[in-house]
């Protein structure tokens, strides 16, 4: 089984920052949200080889920032922001992303 989408990851991301004040937050609380908006593959489970201690979907939200050019990088889409050390924002796309997203579900 394949690991979730660059996509599926940063859209993840995303609804976990809409919930935020400010719609911004530190790595430590995507990590401990994201989970609540993506069922992870046995592949996303296995253990991150640099990072004993995580899981392959915790090293690539960690990584966002340093896979800026990866196609369906939300940083990359224009959705998210870096804003400084381990923190990131929703920018004014991702909210329009995200606003669009439920405009099409409902």
């Amino acid at each position: 089984m394949a690991k979730t989408s660059e996509p599926v990851l940063g859209l993840a991301v995303m609804q976990v920052l809409s919930t935020q004040p400010k719609g911004e937050a530190t790595v430590r609380t995507l990590i401990k949200n994201v989970p609540d908006y993506v069922n992870f593959t046995a592949e996303d489970q296995q253990q991150s080889g640099p990072r004993p201690n995580e899981q392959m979907w915790e090293q690539r939200v960690r990584n966002l920032k340093s896979h800026d050019t990866t196609p369906g990088n939300v940083i990359g889409e224009g959705f998210v922001e870096h804003v400084g050390r381990g923190r990131y924002r929703l920018a004014a796309a991702g909210w329009s992303h995200l606003r669009h997203k439920r405009l099409v579900q409902e």
